[in-house]
């Protein structure tokens, strides 16, 4: 699949990991990465790829872990921002994304979150086929759902974009959505991953544990 015109992945990594320990955005995957992998391969690393399959660029929102994270950022070829003011929370940095993403000339994007393995490329492509009739049909967004609940990656127009960018900092990407829901699709998917969240190492020892080859 080629990559579609105007579309910009952006990667929300600013977080602190503080119940990790860690950086979440280095932690090894896929689990044949979490050996002495000479690739280095990291959930970061892993969904810049994936992204970069579909958009014409990928976007990092980082924070604190800007100088830890930008070797693997631009490494994958993908582009880093600076979100100084990270303690606001996680929709500043959504926000800065996506006006780095208006920036750069671009007017759709696909949003994700660094905590956790990336979709299946299969998952991918089926959003992104939803998204394009969406659009036609003059929706805003597309949403995957799994076992009844909403994950990533987001697929963002224009004006699903406006519409978190106009909105207070203090807002939540759930709160902005759910005022707009009329103009979103939520679309069916079979991959646990979109609704996936690695918040500790023991959930992260879990992952790799039911992931690794040996465990196929």
């Amino acid at each position: 699949m080629s990559p579609s015109h105007g579309l910009c992945g952006v990667i929300l990594a600013a977080g602190d990991s503080t119940r990790m320990g860690r950086d979440k955005a280095l932690l090894p995957w896929p689990p044949e990465a979490a050996g002495a992998s000479p690739l280095g391969e990291t959930f970061l690393s892993s969904a810049i790829r994936l992204l970069n399959y579909i958009s014409d660029m990928v976007i990092v929102v980082a924070g604190k872990n800007a100088a830890n994270i930008a070797p693997v950022v631009y490494a994958s070829g993908a582009f880093l921002v600076v979100n100084q003011a990270n303690e606001l929370g996680q929709f500043s940095s959504l926000q800065l994304g996506l006006q780095e993403v208006l920036n750069r000339g671009r007017d759709r994007a696909v949003l994700t979150l660094v905590d956790r393995p990336p979709v299946n490329t299969s998952t991918l492509e089926r959003l992104l086929s939803a998204f394009e009739l969406a659009v036609s049909r003059r929706q805003w967004a597309v949403v995957p759902e799994y076992g009844g609940k909403h994950g990533h990656p987001v697929f963002v127009g224009r004006d699903m974009i406006h519409a978190f960018l106009r909105a207070p900092v203090t807002a939540t990407a759930r709160d902005i959505e759910h005022q707009h829901q009329q103009h979103v699709e939520y679309v069916p998917v079979v991959d646990p991953f979109v609704t996936l969240n690695i918040d500790t190492p023991e959930a992260y020892a879990a992952l790799v544990a039911q992931n690794s080859p040996k465990a196929r």
